[in-house]
């Protein structure tokens, strides 16, 4: 937390002309006026939040469709949780090379497939950023999995047989026991996802287009540029961004608090 402080309060001070890397201070907010005006940072957060809000909403329907298939058979549960275990440690570049490489006009896919590469979809560098979705909702469906697995084992077996015992039957049990379990995990695993997509930069500059960028991918271009000026619009990008993440935490925390008050009275 400390050193997510110091950064913080390092970028807010120098995007407000606080600590410039060049000159004397002079609070500014010329930098914020200048995106305020530029519509590539409307455009940045629109596409954010939109990869953002879908990646985490398939990780979380493939994330919890797994952890709940998983408890359902011994040997199938074991090779599931060692799928899931297994995609957790694989860095994101690595998974977004593979993914290009799996869905590029010319990959694996079209090839398997026999398609033509021109009539193949841009699933890569397309439009509606189907490959940068695909990567993340990918390797954020483990974490889900994992993190609802975990809640699923403290003593989910016991009152699932306690259920059944008093004649409630498969689906009942599912809706009753397990998903009232779930539900909290689920919540937290969901926002967290949601917030580290928001401010994740590499997947989105691999695999997506050159316009519009994500808030992430237009920092680092604006921070990467040769005009020193622009370093202050790059940290501002990055203020809001954090924001945004910040924001989205809050309402997660706000929504889980929701979420075990009504699992509690359905538990009961």
């Amino acid at each position: 937390m400390a050193v997510l402080g110091a950064a913080l309060t390092v970028a807010v001070l120098q995007s407000t002309g606080l600590m410039p890397v060049v000159g004397e201070p002079d609070p500014t907010t010329a930098g914020y006026r200048a995106l305020a005006g530029d519509r590539a940072l409307l455009d940045g957060l629109r596409v954010s939040l939109g990869i953002a809000a879908a990646s985490t909403l398939l990780a979380l329907a493939v994330g919890l469709g797994t952890a709940l298939l998983a408890r359902t058979t011994r040997l199938g549960g074991r090779l599931l949780r060692a799928a899931a275990a297994a995609t957790v440690p694989v860095p994101h570049l690595v998974g977004a090379a593979a993914i290009g490489l799996l869905l590029a006009d010319s990959g694996l896919a079209a090839r398997a497939l026999a398609v033509e590469p021109g009539d193949f979809p841009p699933l890569v560098g397309g439009p509606w950023w189907v490959a940068v979705v695909a990567e993340y909702a990918w390797k954020e469906s483990a974490f889900v999995a994992l993190v609802v697995l975990a809640a699923l084992a403290a003593g989910e077996r016991e009152l699932d047989e306690a259920a059944a015992t008093l004649g409630a039957g498969p689906w009942q049990r599912l809706r009753r026991v397990a998903l009232p379990l779930a539900a909290p995990s689920a919540v937290a695993a969901g926002g967290v996802t949601f917030a580290y997509v928001l401010g994740s930069y590499d997947v989105a500059w691999l695999l997506g287009r050159s316009y519009p960028e994500p808030l992430p991918v237009l920092a680092f271009r604006l921070w990467t540029d040769v005009d020193l000026a622009r370093r202050e619009q790059a940290l501002a990008v990055a203020v809001v961004t954090t924001a945004l993440a910040l924001a989205s935490l809050l309402a997660t925390a706000a929504l889980l608090a929701r979420t075990a008050r009504a699992t509690g009275r359905t538990a009961t």
